[in-house]
């Protein structure tokens, strides 16, 4: 049997194979579809000069239009997921409490904080001082299976010379966290469920940290 290890990565494979040819993840498979449509009207025009056309040459134009019009146009899951997270890491490096409210869920709980004003409580308390200098994405996975996903991120926290943390800790710490989405009626993603996994490569929990 294979090891879980060895199932995710065989999933992390497959999901990047299938966006390789998903035209609304990337413009790259129009860009390239664009190309062989040049190429093949250029030895066809050459063949056959009586079959040119100047319409022939949008068709290449279409496709490289399409590409990026596309890739502009439409935000897949896995780009509002990201952009959800970078939004929050943003909202914990300005301290904006009202910021990290807006992407979670009303329905949220985890393994120490029973409901998302529990979780907000928390988080206005934290932000309510200085606290971070500058937040940094060292790694992030994502697994999507809508209506849900799951995502594990890595940041490094640069702490604030006046946070309490840095005077008394250390002035960076690498945070390891685990995130669970849920797709909302409104087709927006927010998280209902977050853990803490390490901190400095060292496995803690919610109550570890609390």
């Amino acid at each position: 049997m294979l090891s879980a290890s060895s199932q995710v990565k065989g999933r992390g494979l497959q999901e990047r194979i299938t966006q390789m040819f998903d035209i609304f993840h990337q413009p790259w498979t129009l860009l390239f579809t664009a190309i062989i449509v040049l190429l093949v009207m250029l030895i066809v025009r050459r063949i056959l000069p009586e079959k040119r056309r100047w319409w022939q040459w949008l068709l290449p134009v279409f496709f490289a239009v399409a590409a990026f019009g596309l890739d502009w146009l439409v935000k897949t899951d896995l780009e509002k997921i990201n952009a959800l997270i970078k939004t929050g890491i943003k909202a914990v490096e300005e301290e904006n409490a009202d910021a990290v409210g807006a992407i979670i869920s009303p329905n949220y709980s985890d393994s120490y904080h029973n409901t998302k004003e529990h979780l907000m409580n928390y988080c206005t308390l934290m932000l309510s001082e200085p606290l971070v200098e500058k937040n940094k994405k060292i790694a992030l996975v994502i697994e999507l299976s809508p209506p849900k996903a799951a995502a594990t991120l890595t940041v490094l926290i640069r702490f604030d010379e006046e946070s309490f943390i840095y005077q008394n800790y250390k002035p960076a710490l690498l945070t390891k966290t685990e995130l669970h989405l849920q797709k909302q009626p409104d087709k927006k993603w927010l998280i209902h469920h977050a853990e803490v996994l390490e901190l400095d490569r060292w496995p803690v929990n919610w109550r570890n940290i609390r």
